[in-house]
């Protein structure tokens, strides 16, 4: 059975806005604590779409046993950063911007397991597709 990476961040539904306080928090369990050897939390962004894909990191931790208390990576942990200016969270025809935490987890035997949480920065920005102008014929003038 694998591990359960359980992702919170306090505002679960929220739109973020550049600037914002972002906060959330992580919990690793049905995992013995012997087992976990490294966690890593990022806050991140990656492209989708046509084209190559890209990624970003804004905030990044890792915790090996040696920075938990009792050496137990399973625990509940908190972390905080302040949301950048860009890129903002886009959904278009060609290609698509997301932000989400990701929280990897290291297991012994070399083993890793990954889980994410999308989150939206500023107000979903859509490719529209525009109706077409209205001419001088069709409006009758």
């Amino acid at each position: 059975m694998d591990p359960l990476i359980s992702i919170q961040p306090s505002e679960p539904a929220a739109v973020y806005r550049p600037g914002d306080r972002f906060e959330c928090e992580y919990q690793i369990d049905a995992v013995e604590a012997t087992e976990v050897q490294a966690v890593e939390a990022s806050l991140l962004w990656y492209t989708e779409g046509k084209g190559e894909d890209d990624m970003g990191v804004h905030f990044f931790q890792r915790r090996t046993s040696y920075d938990a208390e009792d050496h137990d990576l399973r625990a509940l942990h908190r972390f905080k950063t302040d949301m950048p200016r860009s890129p903002l969270s886009y959904d278009g025809l060609l290609f698509r911007i997301r932000w989400c935490v990701r929280v990897r987890v290291f297991l012994r035997r070399g083993r890793s397991l990954v889980a994410e949480q999308p989150i939206q920065l500023g107000p979903r920005l859509t490719h529209l597709n525009p109706e077409p102008a209205a001419t001088a014929e069709s409006t009758g003038a």
